[in-house]
């Protein structure tokens, strides 16, 4: 069997490929666009070919940036369309295309990488860690009144909303994401040419959609909802707003849609104020809560010194990275807000899987939490709780785009 790169020439092949893998067929495109496939880069995608020619496996790569704690921006490759025939399955292609990518990615000097996982179990052994995660909320369009209480004097919403088609507002839904982005740690950037070729799902896909649009006080779009209605259930497929006041206007215009029986938002962050807005607080259903963005940390020294911090403090890491065959040990100091990452001889404060430090990276896992779970050893007592204090981020990590 032979891994090799891919190029434009290998796009049908690939494709026919990935669906076969996963049992599908691929839709056809429109002038190459509106499919989810046709934003694929070829030049960072691998095929696995058996040894009689027949191409049997691929793996991708999309080129986005990451938001990390702190507002920092930094490259991500987000790794797509893994797929193994059926017919060569548990004969390690699949491990081998995984170790050709990590090979790649650190050849291009990229810290870490990122995916959605379509399995909980594929990706840990490949050093993987669930980073982020969201929520379903349903709310009974009955129940759905909003009651917010006036005592910490809260101004109202200085802005306004407007119902727009998607057809006519996509400019607009791009300018809005992209300044959310890069204040959203775990979020990833939305290349332009996603949105020209209408690749993803909506509102980056040009199905038919409304999109209640949030304007502040100087008439500046700075929120969104995307969202259709079928059945009476008005489903959201993302919320995207600057605060926490845009984000309630929104949910005020769509909870308040007549002929509707329940509405469902599909991504919320956990621990969205939301439900304790709700005049009825039993009124918010939370179901499906599914991690989403998974982390996996290539360079650590390099992957630690690019987050931002929030509180001072030292800790050694004690950090395993079997599916590469690496043990490393670092000391870590943050000092206002910068960190150093060098190798040590010390003991350690905290042992762990490099797939652990991938969960813990964002914030969005407290590294007790994975001590409790039995997967981080704290060698010392207080390690874990400097650890999270450490390791917390200004607001929680989420992620909205599928990819």
């Amino acid at each position: 069997m032979d891994i090799r790169s891919t190029t434009d020439q290998d796009l049908d092949v690939f494709v026919d490929t990935l669906h076969a893998a996963f049992g599908l067929f691929p839709d056809t495109p429109v002038e190459g666009r509106g499919v989810w496939w046709s934003a694929f880069e070829m030049d960072r995608g691998l095929l696995a070919v058996a040894a009689d020619g027949r191409p049997v496996g691929t793996a991708g790569a999309y080129s986005f940036e990451l938001t990390l704690p702190g507002e920092v921006l930094v490259p991500a490759p987000g790794v797509t369309a893994v797929g193994v025939l059926p017919t060569h399955r548990r004969q390690g292609v699949l491990t081998a295309m995984m170790r050709r990518q990590l090979d790649d990615l650190r050849a291009r000097g990229e810290a870490l990488s990122v995916l959605l996982a379509s399995e909980a179990t594929i990706y840990g052994r490949f050093g993987y860690g669930p980073a982020t995660c969201t929520e379903r909320l349903t709310v009974p369009r009955h129940r759905a009144a909003l009651a917010l209480p006036r005592a910490c004097g809260a101004d109202p919403d200085p802005g306004s909303v407007e119902v727009l088609r998607r057809s006519a507002c996509g400019d607009l839904l791009e300018e809005v994401y992209d300044r959310y982005r890069r204040r959203q740690p775990g979020a990833l950037s939305r290349p332009r040419r996603w949105w020209e070729l209408g690749a993803g799902q909506p509102p980056v896909a040009e199905a038919p959609r409304h999109v209640a649009l949030h304007r502040d006080a100087d008439g500046v779009p700075d929120g969104y909802a995307s969202y259709a209605l079928a059945d009476r259930v008005l489903t959201v497929d993302e919320t995207v707003a600057a605060d926490d006041t845009v984000f309630t206007a929104l949910a005020g215009c769509v909870l308040g849609h007549d002929l509707v029986e329940k509405v469902v938002f599909r991504h919320v962050p956990p621990g969205h104020p939301l439900r304790w807005q709700l005049a009825d607080h039993r009124a918010g259903e939370v179901g499906s809560v599914t991690d989403w963005l998974w982390v996996r940390l290539l360079d650590v020294p390099r992957a630690l010194t690019s987050r931002g911090w929030f509180t001072d403090g030292e800790l050694v890491l004690d950090v395993d990275d079997p599916f590469l065959g690496e043990h490393t040990r670092h000391l870590l100091t943050v000092r206002d807000g910068t960190a150093d990452c060098v190798p040590t001889d010390r003991g350690p404060d905290l042992s762990l899987d490099v797939r652990d430090l991938g969960s813990v990276y964002l914030g969005g896992t407290p590294v007790s939490t994975l001590v409790r779970a039995g997967h981080i050893r704290a060698h010392r007592p207080g390690a874990a709780a400097l650890a999270d204090a450490l390791f917390r981020a200004e607001r929680p990590p989420h992620c909205l785009h599928w990819f």
